[in-house]
């Protein structure tokens, strides 16, 4: 029960990450207010969590609505008296998925993910720091961000840049924030995502990561850890509800990668992803015929 008596709100949590997280957090002892720009799907996740006992509030919202995002911690704050947490973590992904050219992108297109990933967090922030503030209570601001935002994915270059000033927001709101007790943090997740990131609006809500799709073999995948089962949305969930909780008190500005199994201990050089606990690490990266000079 490390969410107990906490009050939680959440963004795009009709599926994907922020569905996990409404669950867990609920779990936990939270009563959660479940909102989702997709009509009928935050309703769907509050009924879950009512089914496992717990207390939760269905909200229709869209993150680039200003008035949206008051009337969010209004709900809230109505409903249970207060807001401890707003978890800003709706999030879209390019047109076309990774298929579509930077040079041939339109700025409409740019502006719409910017709206989304950036500026929704930015609003959903600035509604529930206001009230933490007017009510002196303090409180804990959680964002999800990205792996992009530390490296570029191929395909990816305007949520990479929409997750990179996440990033940046994290920081300044911490800086700014820090003096009325509210902590500003972000997951920043790699492995272990939803695949309805990658399916329209109204697909089937799968709860299922994208490794999880498909067949998993570790010693076939380019991160470094080896388990014997895929990443799940729970793995990030599990970082999200530790910055949300007190466990995380003192902790504030941070940008964590999730369930990137070693992903970012690596470097650009080619070594091999193959090697066992008793081969040499460095024959990937030193040609055959100077092999034989470390030995000098």
């Amino acid at each position: 029960m490390r969410m107990k008596d906490k009050v939680v709100a959440i963004t795009g949590a009709g599926s994907g990450l922020g569905r996990e997280g409404a669950l867990l957090f609920a779990d936990e002892g939270a009563s959660v207010v479940v909102s989702d720009v997709v009509p009928g799907r935050a309703q769907k996740v509050a009924k879950e969590i009512e089914v496992r006992g717990g207390q939760a509030t269905a909200l229709d919202a869209d993150v680039r609505i200003e008035a949206d995002m008051k009337r969010l911690v209004d709900t809230t704050t109505t409903s249970y008296g207060r807001i401890d947490v707003m978890w800003a973590n709706a999030g879209i992904p390019e047109p076309g998925f990774g298929m579509q050219p930077l040079a041939e992108s339109s700025l409409e297109d740019w502006n719409n993910i910017f709206a989304v990933n950036t500026t929704g967090i930015y609003l959903a922030w600035k509604c529930a720091a206001q009230w933490m503030i007017g009510n002196n209570v303090g409180g804990a601001l959680l964002a999800t961000s990205s792996a992009a935002s530390f490296t570029a994915y191929p395909g990816f270059p305007m949520y990479t840049a929409s997750k990179a000033a996440v990033n940046g927001l994290v920081r300044a709101a911490a800086l700014e924030f820090g003096k009325y007790g509210i902590r500003a943090n972000a997951l920043c997740p790699t492995h272990g995502m939803s695949v309805n990131f990658a399916l329209p609006p109204d697909a089937e809500v799968l709860g299922k990561s994208y490794e999880e799709m498909q067949p998993w073999d570790p010693d076939k995948r380019a991160m470094p850890l080896r388990l014997d089962r895929p990443p799940t949305l729970r793995d990030n969930a599990d970082l999200a509800l530790f910055l949300a909780s007190d466990e995380s008190r003192y902790m504030s500005g941070q940008t964590i990668q999730s369930a990137d199994g070693g992903q970012f201990a690596r470097t650009s050089i080619i070594f091999p992803t193959d090697l066992g606990v008793t081969d040499d690490i460095t024959s990937g990266s030193i040609p055959d015929e100077l092999r034989d000079q470390l030995d000098r």
